[in-house]
């Protein structure tokens, strides 16, 4: 007797085509592109004054040391290694009292992403009605990691573009007025992709609305030491702290020590007590075995001996140091070029905002220009990163800028 298959639709036909990352793909059509002089000032990575991502001088010495070291290659508790969580609690808390009272809980993270996503699920199991509130603008995929762990993503006012600055009056109006226990995600310093961040009397002024309403925030610090060092760009960190805020944290090392790829990073949560910072890190490392399990071992352990071991921590803050200033180098030079081929405009904002990122004011129309006519590339929000500048570049950016602009 003959048997008869049955015919069944296609299994995945309903999947429908991912659209891409918009800077990622950017990122692709900058590789693909063949002229010689093309400048990618899309992604967030920093390059050297060659053009190239540098290995600090620091984290090999750092490799070469876990490498001599190693042995066996256990997993890791969930939570990941003691030495780097306690490296990290010191580098973003030492000296505070939430600190020495053992009432913060942190875990290694798979990168800031995974300490903001970590984060986004715990939040989704235990604060459930809670929305959280992003800026406007914010990265790009910070909505899709709070959206895609089921969180409502509402926005408050951030960039005033007819200053090139901060609109903070919207942006306490728009918080005043946010319900008791909604989260609020702040970019802890060197804002992206504005560049522009909060002053020391703003993030007083703000600590004191979250205390009173009742708001919890959730501080995201992915370029520290790129904004004004590596202990002032703890400043919002540290007016949370000094108000006796209760506050999430996720921290990255990507950038400051060009570990890209390592994936490291991690999230803190001070708490109101010990046992309390005890009860939150259970549900995070619960968090983590239903995801991930745990994290690697070696980019932490990279990151864990820069900081613990003296002469590679001190070597390391002065690497920091130079290229924080490299890139403030590159803003200059830009605002000065631009200002000479533009007389009569601001380009002040070049000055003010800080880190690798800066909003041009560049439409998406003057972006797109700039692509297919210079061969510089933007993101169409008119967001670039300073750090792909360079001696040898910034001369003809700066007039392509201008260009478009004029």
């Amino acid at each position: 007797m003959r048997t008869v298959l049955r015919e069944f639709p296609p299994m995945f036909e309903h999947i429908p085509p991912y659209a891409g990352d918009p800077i990622l793909s950017l990122n692709e059509a900058f590789q693909k592109d063949p002229r010689p002089h093309k400048v990618n000032l899309s992604i967030g990575l920093y390059f050297d004054e060659q053009g190239r991502i540098p290995m600090p001088a620091s984290v090999a010495e750092a490799e070469r040391r876990v490498v001599a070291r190693a042995g066996s290659r256990p997993y890791l508790p969930m939570e990941g290694a003691a030495n780097f969580r306690a490296a990290v609690q010191e580098l973003l808390f030492g000296g505070s009292a939430a600190l020495q009272e053992k009432r913060i809980a942190t875990i290694q993270g798979v990168g800031s992403s995974g300490g903001l996503r970590v984060g986004a699920d715990f939040l989704r199991a235990h604060f459930p009605a809670s929305p959280i509130y992003l800026s406007t603008p914010t990265w790009d995929n910070h909505r899709a990691v709070f959206e895609g762990a089921g969180l409502e993503v509402r926005a408050y006012p951030y960039y005033d573009a007819s200053t090139g600055g901060l609109d903070f009056a919207g942006l306490l109006a728009a918080l005043e007025a946010a319900p008791a226990r909604s989260v609020v995600l702040l970019h802890a310093c060197c804002h992206n992709p504005t560049g522009v961040d909060l002053s020391a009397a703003q993030w007083h002024e703000l600590a004191v609305l979250l205390k009173r309403r009742e708001l919890l925030a959730f501080l995201d610090l992915a370029y520290q030491g790129y904004g004004d060092g590596l202990q002032e760009d703890l400043l919002g960190v540290k007016a949370l702290l000094d108000a006796g805020l209760l506050f999430f944290l996720a921290n990255s090392f990507s950038k400051n020590m060009s570990v890209y790829g390592e994936r490291c990073g991690a999230l803190s949560v001070v708490c109101e007590s010990a046992e309390a910072a005890e009860r939150v890190l259970g549900q995070l490392k619960f968090t983590i075995r239903r995801n991930y399990s745990n994290p690697p071992t070696h980019g932490g352990q990279l990151v864990a001996t820069v900081l613990l071991e003296a002469d590679l921590r001190a070597q390391w803050e002065q690497e920091v140091t130079q290229m924080r200033q490299r890139i403030q180098s590159m803003r200059r030079r830009l605002h000065e070029v631009l200002s000479q081929k533009l007389p009569g405009r601001d380009f002040g904002y070049f000055l003010s905002q800080r880190g690798m990122f800066s909003y041009t004011g560049l439409s998406a129309e003057q972006a797109e220009r700039l692509k297919t006519e210079h061969a510089v590339y933007i993101l169409r929000s008119g967001r670039m990163c300073v750090a792909g500048l360079n001696e040898g570049n910034v001369q003809a950016v700066a007039e392509a800028m201008a260009t478009v602009l004029g």
